[in-house]
């Protein structure tokens, strides 16, 4: 903790006066240097997400952006400074406008967990008709993930790892099974013909049970995983066509983010997200919050800049 000097927007910048950051596994794997790599900087203001209030711009910005709320992406991608402060400066397209509808805590919520989401699910064109399988469908990005989808029009299955936790799941699906008893026969049950696509958070260890699910010409897109050198069932995933989708949020493509802000945001508007938010944790406890991260938590930790 300590004090800096307040930056300043430059050229195509905002400087947004934080009210509340998001903290995501993966800020604390960048401090615990989770791959192995070092900080990219030698001082580094963690966290990439974040909501709160343009109080500054810089040239060539619209002066009518000073005093809009805004949700914040990308902040401490690729760069030095996040939103766990009372001000970033960032490009104006990494703020993007908070309708008055939706609140600063869902606003805080969106941007790493709900871009990857976002590309999980449509990265291969649009779902509807289409059978979606979900893993991991408590947690904050597959939550979003079963959400953007079914708004979509697909039909949805969600899987959880034990079957007490099928009623939670089934608010955001519309089916669920559980790890811990055949999934795939139950899979199978409601999908017959095999499902479309499958959002994966620990692609090693559930591999080979979407290989099973999938139809031929499926997708697995994957975000996550519990072994970094997964094996995987080769000769049945050549046979069925299936194409494996790996997704690293910070290098998506600029029109793939893009597509993925705005459908966030208008359905953050409409209502179509719910995000089980914990109380937020003052920036003195950010240790504690990231302590709560690391620890599985399965609602979103944010860090209150007050």
């Amino acid at each position: 903790m300590g004090e800096l000097r307040d930056p300043e927007p430059g050229p195509g910048e905002v400087r947004v006066r934080v009210r509340l950051s998001g903290v995501n596994p993966g800020d604390t794997k960048k401090r615990l240097a989770w791959t192995g790599a070092a900080m990219p900087c030698p001082r580094v203001i963690p966290h990439s997400d974040g909501s709160g209030v343009v109080d500054a711009v810089g040239p060539g910005v619209d002066p009518a952006r000073v005093g809009r709320r805004v949700w914040v992406h990308g902040a401490q991608s690729y760069r030095a400074n996040g939103t766990a402060a009372t001000y970033v400066v960032l490009p104006q397209h990494l703020a993007v406008d908070l309708p008055d509808e939706v609140s600063d805590e869902l606003g805080a919520c969106l941007g790493i967990p709900g871009i990857t989401a976002h590309r999980s699910v449509y990265g291969d064109g649009p779902v509807a008709g289409q059978v979606v399988l979900v893993h991991g469908v408590l947690g904050a990005v597959s939550r979003i993930a079963a959400q953007l989808a079914r708004r979509g029009g697909a039909t949805v299955i969600g899987s959880v790892r034990r079957s007490a936790d099928l009623n939670a799941a089934l608010d955001v699906v519309d089916h669920a099974v559980a790890l811990d008893d055949d999934p795939a026969s139950a899979i199978r049950a409601i999908a017959p013909e095999g499902v479309d696509c499958v959002v994966e958070v620990a692609f090693s260890a559930n591999v080979a049970l979407d290989a099973e699910v999938l139809r031929q010409g499926g997708v697995v897109a994957a975000y996550g995983t519990v072994e970094a050198e997964p094996r995987i069932p080769f000769w049945p995933m050549l046979f069925d066509n299936l194409t494996i989708r790996l997704l690293g949020s910070d290098d998506f493509p600029p029109e793939a983010r893009a597509d993925a802000v705005r459908e966030l945001t208008a359905a953050a508007a409409a209502g179509a997200l719910t995000i089980p938010v914990a109380r937020p944790l003052p920036l003195e406890r950010i240790a504690a919050a990231h302590d709560l991260v690391d620890a599985g938590s399965r609602e979103r930790i944010l860090v209150d800049l007050g």
